[in-house]
């Protein structure tokens, strides 16, 4: 299976890309114990359903179990959704559909889903977000609820920001770290204003305290790149599929025609920029994003 190389990198993955600290993470989060020679391979996959950007981290330990971990800083009600379709694409990717044919029954790795958020907005400490919420009720046509078939996938939200579930994040040294550092970052941002300001400040601060000091030595420049670009992604998203977008969006997902999907990219990768110049980036990191030209973004 290949690692897909070209997802821009968050914080959150570009700290957790190693299989040592992935497993430290996994026994903190669900409170075991592994022995760490347990191997752990990452398998993201390269996305294919929105740009660049599709999950955070996905692994696995020692084969029998699947790990998907998503890192928000808000929350999305449709997670749950999101993940099932990324599990049934790990599945396709490690199973020769050949052997769903034959007689002998095959085995699967379990999964577990896991979101871990650490946005401004107040959130509980733990959530279970269910696909089951996202069903429309065919009680409605006068069938028996016992009587149906039933799919289900649960999501762990974990609330992980500074003074938040505090015996899962002091299991994970540098789940602990991570939480300081994005929380100082968070506030000062709320005191400048200026995230470019906040985010240097809150580096130096950390590596002042020995918080992450290694890390942000040595992906410093990078840091005010990824943040910004996580931070924002969601404003941006908000922007093109918010209200007043539904029409252009269902129009073009049910065109379905090759131009049409390039316009509806095309457009969509405009919407982004213009969002996020707004908010005071440089034309040349919308160029980074949204694969826009220099040109294009000038005019704008």
């Amino acid at each position: 299976m290949n690692v897909n190389r070209k997802f821009k990198d968050s914080v959150f993955t570009k700290l957790f890309s190693d299989p040592d600290l992935l497993r430290e993470l996994y026994c903190a989060l669900e409170g075991v114990s592994l022995p760490p020679d347990t191997p752990v391979s990452i398998n993201t996959l390269e996305n294919v359903l929105y740009m660049d950007l599709y999950n955070d981290i996905s692994f696995e330990i020692d084969g029998k179990l699947i790990v998907l971990i998503e890192h928000q800083s808000t929350i999305n009600p449709n997670m749950a959704l999101r993940l099932l379709l990324y599990i049934a694409d790990i599945y396709k990717a490690k199973i020769d559909s050949k052997t769903l044919y034959k007689q002998k029954q095959i085995f699967i790795p379990w999964p577990e889903f896991f979101v871990l958020y650490n946005g401004k907005d107040p959130f509980p400490d733990n959530k279970i977000i269910k696909l089951s919420e996202l069903f429309k009720r065919p009680q409605d046509l006068g069938l028996s609820e016992k009587n149906l078939s039933f799919l289900e996938l649960e999501v762990k939200v974990i609330n992980i920001k500074e003074g938040k579930n505090e015996p899962i994040v002091s299991r994970c040294k540098k789940l602990n770290e991570y939480s300081k550092f994005i929380q100082k970052a968070h506030e000062y941002w709320s005191e400048t204003g200026n995230l470019e300001k906040a985010v240097e400040s809150a580096i130096k601060y950390c590596r002042k305290h020995d918080i992450l000091k290694e890390f942000l030595e040595r992906h410093a420049k990078e840091i005010l790149s990824m943040l910004y670009t996580e931070w924002n992604w969601d404003d941006a998203l908000a922007v093109r599929y918010g209200e007043g977008h539904e029409d252009g969006f269902e129009e073009g997902r049910t065109k379905g025609r090759e131009e049409g999907l390039t316009a509806g990219r095309e457009n969509e990768k405009i919407s982004i920029a213009k969002n996020i110049l707004a908010k005071g980036s440089t034309p040349e990191f919308v160029h980074e994003i949204t694969g826009l030209s220099l040109e294009q973004i000038e005019k704008l």
